[in-house]
């Protein structure tokens, strides 16, 4: 029985660990043939152990010319492209707005925003070429509520949910779908690495009182990229134990 990504070739950011690793290796279970991007080498494990259907790319998704030739990749290596997961993120500093320097607000937004303009610009292009495509955009619960000492990564994320939105509408009738990921509290480098009580405090605020893996993440990504969420576009999904619904 054929996979559900089968044919499909797909670019996924952040892919060293977490959620995207997760992602790359699923994927390519069910059929697509994934470039797994990274700026930290781990992807090279992660395509190692899945095998010759995964492709590792060093990438800094900040900067265009590392993102173009990610993108282009997928085309010199399978010939097409027809789902892209912006994925890459990090958390950033944790003080109040009135205390955040401007070079780290810079440098996540480079990462976790500006990267995902970047990756649809040169990447829409390449999906047009072949009749359409999935674009996947990993955004956060920070999107929707406040989380006080993360400016940066919240306004980062925001951003990514109206890119994605008003690149639905732009591409709806030439067959391009985009959609928005909102995870709540995952197990990730980025939690593992915050104050424990800064995470405590979140899980006792979830209703489901735990994290997620990055493999239940992972799952809602596939969705997406598949054919059977053919008629969504535009959609920001919760994936937040409930987090956002108290």
């Amino acid at each position: 029985m054929a996979g559900r990504l089968e044919g499909k070739v797909a670019v996924i950011t952040g892919a060293g660990s977490g959620i995207g690793a997760s992602m790359a290796e699923l994927f390519c279970r069910e059929g697509a043939k994934v470039i797994a991007a990274d700026i930290s080498s781990q992807q090279k494990s992660v395509a190692g152990k899945i095998g010759g259907s995964c492709v590792p790319v060093h990438a800094d998704v900040a900067k265009s010319a590392d993102v173009q030739a990610m993108l282009y990749r997928a085309v010199s290596e399978f010939g097409r492209l027809d789902i892209l997961v912006n994925n890459a993120a990090i958390d950033g500093e944790m003080l109040p707005t009135g205390e955040y320097s401007e070079e780290e607000f810079d440098r996540v937004w480079g990462i976790n925003g500006r990267s995902v303009f970047l990756a649809m610009r040169y990447g829409i292009p390449l999906m047009l070429a072949n009749g359409g495509g999935s674009i996947v955009n990993v955004s956060s619960m920070a999107s929707i509520v406040a989380f006080p000492t993360m400016p940066a990564y919240c306004a980062a994320k925001g951003a990514v949910s109206m890119m994605t939105k008003v690149t639905a509408v732009e591409y709806a009738t030439q067959g391009i779908r985009a959609n928005v990921i909102c995870p709540g509290a995952v197990v990730t480098g980025i939690t593992k690495h915050m104050p424990a009580e800064y995470i405590d405090n979140v899980k006792a605020s979830t209703p489901m009182g735990r994290m997620a893996s990055p493999s239940e993440i992972a799952m809602l990504g596939l969705f997406l990229a598949s054919d059977e969420s053919s008629f969504m576009t535009g959609s920001l999904i919760a994936i937040d134990g409930g987090y956002t619904s108290l």
